[in-house]
């Protein structure tokens, strides 16, 4: 089973001015009140962006990488709302939307499901919410992690079918990202898949409502929208939380929420994945934070044994955004990727070994 895995995909803001189909470019943020500002930005800092966009642009070489690898599925955090709603939710510093028919940028590089548990999913309140939800089933795009009531949103997002191994894409969010409580589905209200805190028994319990879901054969992945947006500590409770759902037969933890890459685990044979790291975003010719390099990606390609779940292979690819779309990233970036990594997966007993194109592989002990 080949899969491709990547952090936040965010089509809002900027992207959403520069592609065929625009909201409202109002925003309510505390300095910036107009989204085309960030596609100034983006153009001051790598040059001119042409407009408009077509909609496989800004995914650019990712694509080539993509159909190179031929993987079975591909699952993103999508981290914005699919919407033309007005209404922002109040008390929010940051709203992420964009134009329903922009939904075509996933379907443009065929990507099969979305993660939305997520802090930017309800950013235009419910409507947002509802029309997001249509949208990606109107367009044939598996979700997983919001819904119009709590069993909806803890409905897997199922890829395949029995006839194969099927993926079973379960996605949730924890607070400690900026996931605000009231967001939480309940049975008789919308939201996203939150969870109650990262203790054992909140993993036991998302354990038997994911195992409720699964047939034999199937893989499961807990996509997690969890911790801060900077910095590479990694806090007990996650490893713990991450632990005991792979002891409980979930495959991969495909944790996200950071803006720059964290560090990855092989933990009983399978992938944990802290920190993905942005993806696709309009954070272009932003300043702060540089010493972390989150204008660098990776696509995550992993193989597993589809009777087992266990980890074959994770090959990585280095990226970065320029004017609105991905680029391979230049060599010395990928060693400093590279370098990143072995660092970080001391503690865990994994490391990254570079290859001549400069894509790299995971290697643990």
């Amino acid at each position: 089973m080949r899969l491709f895995l990547c952090g936040d995909v965010m089509t809002g803001r900027g992207i959403d001015q520069a592609l065929p189909h625009s909201v409202n470019p109002v925003l309510y943020e505390p300095y910036v009140r107009d989204a085309r500002e960030y596609v100034a930005l983006a153009e001051k800092a790598h040059g001119p962006i042409p407009r408009p966009l077509n909609f496989d642009y800004i995914w650019g070489d990712a694509l080539e990488e993509l159909d190179r690898a031929g993987v079975d599925f591909r699952i993103v955090n999508f981290e914005t709302a699919l919407t033309s709603a007005q209404t922002p939710w109040a008390d929010k510093g940051i709203h992420y939307r964009t134009h329903p028919q922009n939904v075509d940028c996933l379907s443009a590089a065929r990507i099969d499901a979305c993660a939305l548990a997520n802090n930017h999913v309800l950013d235009w309140g419910y409507d947002g919410l509802s029309e997001t939800l249509q949208t990606l089933d109107a367009a044939g795009i598996a979700h997983s992690g919001a819904g119009n009531d709590a069993e909806q949103a803890i409905k897997p997002a199922v890829l395949g079918t029995s006839a194969n191994s099927r993926v079973l894409l379960f996605s949730f969010g924890s607070t400690t990202s900026g996931i605000p409580e009231d967001w939480k589905a309940t049975s008789i209200s919308p939201g996203v898949s939150l969870l109650d805190d990262l203790s054992k028994e909140t993993a036991a319990r998302v354990c038997d409502e994911m195992r409720a879901h699964e047939q034999a054969g199937d893989l499961i992945i807990a996509s997690i929208h969890w911790g801060g947006n900077w910095g590479y500590e990694i806090p007990r409770e996650q490893i713990v939380f991450a632990h005991h759902l792979i002891e409980q037969g979930v495959a991969i933890v495909h944790g996200h929420s950071s803006h720059h890459v964290k560090a990855i685990e092989v933990f009983q044979g399978r992938l944990v994945v802290y920190g993905c790291g942005d993806f696709l975003t309009d954070y272009e010719g932003i300043s702060g934070y540089e010493m972390f390099r989150g204008n660098l990606a990776l696509m995550y390609l992993v193989e597993l044994d589809s009777s087992s779940g266990e980890l074959i292979t994770a090959r990585l690819v280095p990226m970065q955004m320029r004017r609105f779309r991905l680029e391979r990233a230049s060599p010395s970036d990928s060693k400093w990727l590279c370098n990143l990594l072995n660092q970080l997966g001391k503690r865990f007993g994994t490391s990254a070994r570079s290859h001549d194109d400069d894509s790299l592989t995971v290697e643990w002990l």
